[in-house]
């Protein structure tokens, strides 16, 4: 599976005996192919929908061949199943274009999420399961402003069909419109695999009731990434802080859960709130020409939850992870993380980094 660069030697040889001129023996260098297509296979699992496997196709490429400035785009699917019942379709699209003076993306999601949350206002308080089919579909776009800093815009429809266990609450069937407005100072010597500068990047969203939201609500995110090379340049400590904001009326489906990027160690699902804060660190150790080690730990809490016991404590989260880039010319990584939180654990599958 490992893949090599190819190395290019150039040598030359004149002779300056009996006048007779030598041919330069040049190795002839290896075009590099528009499209890099990679099939990833999805194994995951963790406490809350058990066992997960799928496929990921991708593909990395140049929208403009001669456009060298640019990162490469991105564009590539998912499909997934797990155990307990749940399944998840999506496409993604990341494009780089004018000399990286546009960014725009593309995402559509399809799925049922048989998922649990808890609930401790009842008689016997316990996790009490529930299933949301969603559908969702983000358009967006940034524009270089000036130096380092990108202005954007993006729309984000989703549509909620939920179904709660024993009838703990009322189903309920309901749909968002948002609209986001996002600035990013970005000084990151590469966008899939940083090795050093800021990812800064404030946005908010709103849902305003003229389009048609059942809840008028906003919510502000925040998120400082700092990347710091290591062993001379081999490796990389990355930093980051986030926090996620909600105003107004927060839907169930909107609320934030501790896990996933923010923070591991937490699957089932039961730490939830209106707003979501951390903090975490990454070492990312490389060895051989495609594989790495990382190691992580975090810290975050949440605030606006229904339990109020679950608010403003301390949440930590740390563990391992193994790293693999399956492309040649992109550094690019895909891999799997273990990590152990307060009272849970999780096992994630990662396409790219986790920040």
């Amino acid at each position: 599976m490992r893949h090599f660069l190819l190395l290019l030697f150039f040598t030359a040889f004149i002779s300056p005996c009996s006048g007779q001129k030598i041919t330069d023996s040049v190795p002839k260098k290896t075009k590099e192919k528009k499209i890099e297509l990679r099939i990833m296979p999805y194994l995951s699992y963790n406490r809350n929908l058990d066992f997960m496997f799928g496929a990921i196709p991708m593909m990395m490429y140049r929208v403009n061949e001669a456009d060298t400035i640019s990162p490469k785009s991105l564009s590539g699917m998912s499909a997934i199943y797990t155990t307990n019942k749940s399944y998840a379709l999506a496409f993604f699209n990341k494009w780089y274009l004018n000399e990286d003076k546009w960014r725009l993306k593309f995402f559509f999601f399809t799925g049922n999420q048989n998922s649990q949350f808890y609930v401790d206002d009842i008689d016997q308080p316990d996790f009490y399961d529930y299933g949301t089919k969603t559908t969702v579909l983000s358009i967006g776009g940034q524009r270089k402003i000036v130096g380092k800093f990108y202005g954007g815009l993006s729309y984000t429809y989703a549509h909620y069909n939920t179904v709660y266990e024993d009838n703990i609450s009322p189903s309920s069937i309901s749909h968002s419109n948002a609209v986001v407005f996002n600035l990013l100072y970005d000084t990151r010597d590469a966008v899939y695999y940083p090795t050093t500068g800021y990812k800064i990047r404030m946005d908010w969203s709103t849902y305003p009731k003229f389009l048609d939201n059942e809840l008028a609500s906003n919510r502000i995110s925040f998120q400082a990434n700092k990347y710091f090379p290591n062993r001379e340049g081999k490796d990389v400590i990355a930093a980051r802080f986030y926090g996620k904001f909600g105003l107004g009326n927060v839907a169930f489906e909107q609320q934030s859960t501790i896990g996933g990027t923010d923070i591991r160690g937490y699957s089932e699902g039961k730490y939830r709130g209106s707003g979501l804060m951390d903090i975490q660190g990454e070492y990312r150790y490389n060895f051989g020409k495609k594989m790495g080690l990382v190691g992580f730990f975090g810290i975050a809490t949440i605030y606006g939850s229904d339990t109020p016991n679950f608010d403003w404590k301390m949440y930590p989260g740390g563990g391992v992870g193994y790293r693999y880039n399956p492309f040649k010319k992109s550094k690019f990584n895909v891999g799997l993380d273990g990590a152990v939180g307060k009272g849970d654990w999780g096992i994630y599958f990662r396409i790219g980094e986790a920040f």
